[in-house]
């Protein structure tokens, strides 16, 4: 065996295989795979293979497509077929809940380039006439590029064609210890002997977290148990056959659960477990007896599935059952990969956790290999980057969560639903006094965060719809009276870091692309990765010329601890602390908000005294050591209280006895977006600059030093300076729309005349000035207010108009009153 390598993968299933050709079409052929046993040995033998692109997300529908054109390359590369067959994918709606799914997820299809289209009843009958027909059909999506690949076929192609590179694979060579070496690079214990290299990636499949466990890690995945089940031979599908005609399109309908597409002549049935009859594998160790082996046979857990199914395709009860193919695959709690750099660990990349290693193999290979070969994904990964879980995801939470996802994976969907698995879990002290409010609640990063309130503890029942709700009048009042008067938030799982030290000032103007606060201010500032793009958004506060407070979102604890952390300088020179858990924040915000604090605090509120984006340490009631930061994401005069977090209940219960009301996360949503202000993973995003984000007045090229204008250097400004050189990038606007019972979310498409020219990054309700208000990314030459735009909403173009800077307060004359 090499005893070094530039990359070693580890595991041999379709996600290494892709892993290791992706690194050889980037160049990278020293490359050498270590699988314990066989190439497909693990959870790839038994895999459907199917390919399926239906997913309300741009930049996840930018993936799965990506698999399937990799996939399609690879087979005319070899020049002999790997099973891949494009027959298409029909789902059935037979819900309202179903068909406004559907119609809402037509738009992002679009925005993103996936070929599909909405059909009518009478269409779905025409496209699967094995379906029996039912008053209840309201429609169905074809997805005319979904299908399947020979998962086998497809593993051994992507290795062969990696080894014709000059990749390496060792098979029967388990890999057994891991060291990190004072040089940085990684050693590897095998069985057959030691193999060093510089970086590391673990795709082991099914054994993820024991395999983690070696480095510390401690992965939020669990193996669960899916099986189908092939029929004899059809005699309908093997007349199709028999006279040329093309295969069905793979069948999903809601009211059996499962999926159906032809195998050979005969059918294919995989049934989704409920969440009661699902059952978890290996949570902590796969056993060693267990290798390509099936599980016995569990129909008790899907007999209703089946049931269901013979009503709804009679075809598939007429002939008899060959096989039955059951056995583990990996699942995470929010049904997406961990893929991307591990935390704490340089040079370690994860490909774990895949919830079928066929339809994310081609996209995951392909994003590593640009990742490590050129030091950027070429995408934004973060819905699937491993460092989007906190440290909260502990084994029995991952295990409940993953009954949950996987127990609801045939269910309409609804952007933004809570599910109330595995919670609450975390909460902070003032947890009760806010239910007691009625307080409806959503979760970050594992904390209880309000959404909403309701009037009263037995009417706070989580409510999610397409379409108008009930609450919505409440959410609206939260928003008037927030604007009018006053109101406050709890946002204490907000992240905290504090960074300190010698060197603290040239290190984060190192990062950052704006310049740093005087001391006693505060500035909004993005940390860029090397392409321009935004990796962090953080409000810095300056206390001291070497002490700072850096303030972010929730869910990106442990993303930009560790992206920081990666960037430290090894002197020593600067200590950067997470005080996340010991910190708590209470946003009060509103016109009176001046007058409610006043008699809490001996600081002097004035303007004067205490300007806009400024901070001051103090007293708040009874609570000392408080940051009072002014700054509000409502864009109203307001406060954010920054304290200690066993004065959080204090704190609140001040507030609420001073007569003021909180607010939850849908009224702040609203505010931010009649402000136009950017919010982290759609407006601030690893693929979109801040000149894109129309940001720039965050950014400071050169600052004034002793008098004179000198030139910063900071990560990513070669590639702004390009940017701004070449001009013509796309844009950021804000667009009033108007309100049809159906809001504006995120990721539609946006229309110029009859062309597609761009997409949604975030949107929704203004409670305030009832219409719907979006951001959009459009080409620089429509960028003008008045420009006119048509959104492609819920199947509908609506009309949209580009507003100038906002539509509420463009001058943000209320925040500095």
């Amino acid at each position: 065996m090499k005893s070094h390598a530039k990359v070693v993968v580890v595991g041999g299933g379709c996600v290494g295989a892709s892993i290791l050709y992706g690194m050889t079409q980037h160049g990278e052929t020293d490359v050498v795979m270590l699988e314990r046993t066989t190439l497909t040995s693990g959870s790839t033998w038994h895999a459907a293979g199917l390919l399926v692109t239906f997913v309300r997300s741009y930049n996840i529908s930018k993936m799965t497509m990506e698999t399937i054109r990799i996939y399609g390359e690879v087979e005319e590369k070899l020049g002999n077929s790997v099973g891949l067959r494009k027959v298409g994918q029909l789902r059935v709606a037979n819900t309202e809940k179903r068909w406004d799914e559907f119609q809402s997820y037509i738009s992002i299809a679009e925005a993103a380039g996936v070929p599909c289209k909405l059909l009518t009843p009478e269409e779905v009958a025409e496209a699967h006439p094995l379906l029996a027909q039912s008053e209840n059909i309201r429609g169905g999506i074809l997805h005319t590029e979904d299908g399947y690949v020979n998962p086998a076929d497809i593993t051994m192609a992507l290795a062969k064609l990696a080894r014709d590179q000059g990749a390496t694979i060792y098979q029967n060579t388990e890999a057994q210890a891991y060291e990190k070496l004072d040089n940085g690079h990684w050693k590897v214990t095998t069985d057959k002997g030691d193999i060093t290299c510089e970086h590391l990636i673990f795709a082991t499949g099914n054994y993820a977290r024991e395999n983690a466990r070696r480095v510390g890690l401690d992965l939020p995945c669990i193996p669960i148990v899916h099986q189908y089940w092939t029929t004899e031979t059809v005699p309908e599908l093997a007349r199709r056959r028999k006279e040329g005609l093309p295969e069905f399109p793979i069948l999903r309908d809601e009211d059996y659960g499962a999926y159906l597409r032809e195998d050979v002549g005969g059918f294919q049935f995989g049934p989704y477990e409920f969440e009661k009859d699902l059952k978890l594998f290996a949570e902590d160790k796969v056993p060693e007896d267990f290798g390509a082996d099936l599980l016995p046979e569990d129909f008790d857990a899907v007999e209703t599935q089946w049931e269901r199914a013979l009503e709804r395709v009679p075809t598939l009860g007429e002939v008899g059952i060959k096989a039955n193919t059951r056995g583990p695959f990996q699942m995470t709690p929010d049904e997406l990969p961990l893929c991307g750099p591990a935390p704490g660990h340089d040079n370690l990349w994860l490909a774990e956790g895949v919830p079928g290693g066929i339809l994310w193999g081609g996209t995951m290979g392909e994003s590593l290999a640009r990742w490590i070969v050129h030091g950027d994904p070429g995408k934004d990964m973060s819905e699937i980057d491993p460092r989007r879980f906190g440290d909260y995801a502990s084994k029995r939470w991952t295990m409940d969560k993953v009954r949950e996802t996987w127990g609801t994976h045939m269910d309409a969907h609804v952007p933004g639903e809570d599910f109330p698995g595995a919670r609450p879990m975390k909460t902070v002290p003032s947890y009760d006094l806010l239910t007691a409010q009625g307080a409806v609640w959503t979760s970050f990063n594992g904390y209880e965060f309000p959404r909403w309130f309701a009037k009263s503890l037995e009417e706070a029942i989580p409510e999610h719809s397409f379409r108008r709700t009930d609450h919505m009048e409440l959410v609206q009042e939260e928003v008037r009276r927030t604007r009018e008067d006053a109101g406050f938030i709890e946002m204490s799982p907000m992240t905290k870091f504090t960074v300190r030290g010698p060197g603290a000032v040239a290190w984060l103007d190192s990062i950052m692309a704006n310049k740093l606060p005087k001391v006693g201010r505060m500035t909004l500032a993005v940390a860029l990765n090397p392409r321009g793009g935004m990796e962090g958004e953080y409000t810095i506060v300056r206390y001291a010329e070497d002490d700072f407070y850096l303030v972010s979102t929730p869910n990106g604890q442990v993303y930009n601890w560790d992206y920081l952390s990666r960037l430290l300088p090894a002197d020593g020179s600067v200590v950067m602390t997470d005080v996340s858990e010991q910190m708590g924040v209470i946003a009060l915000a509103g016109p009176n908000s001046r007058d409610i604090l006043r008699p809490l605090t001996d600081n002097d509120l004035s303007n004067a005294a205490f300007p806009w984006l400024s901070a001051q340490m103090g007293e708040v009631g009874y609570a000392k050591n408080v940051h009072l930061l002014r700054v509000s994401y409502t864009g109203e005069l307001g406060w954010e209280l920054h304290h200690p977090i066993g004065y959080n209940r204090h704190l609140v219960d001040l507030l609420l006895k001073a007569g003021v009301k909180p607010f939850g996360l849908e009224a702040l949503e609203s505010m931010r977006l009649e402000k136009s202000y950017r919010a982290i993973n759609r407006e601030i995003c690893k693929d979109m600059t801040p000149y894109e984000a129309d940001l720039g007045r965050f950014v400071a090229l050169k600052e004034k030093i002793n008098g004179a204008f000198q030139e910063r250097d900071f990560i990513g400004k070669e590639a702004l300076l390009k940017q701004k050189e070449q001009g013509g990038c796309n844009t950021l606007v804000t667009l009033k729309l108007p309100f049809c019972d159906t809001s504006v979310m995120y990721d539609e498409g946006v229309y110029h005349g009859d062309a597609l020219v761009g997409r949604v990054t975030s949107g929704g309700f203004s409670y305030y000035m009832n219409h719907d208000i979006a951001m959009a990314l459009v080409p620089q030459d429509l960028t003008a207010a008045g420009t006119k735009f048509q959104v492609n909403i819920h199947n509908e173009m609506r009309d949209a108009e580009v507003v100038d800077t906002c539509l509420y307060d463009p001058t943000s004359a209320r925040a500095r009153a």
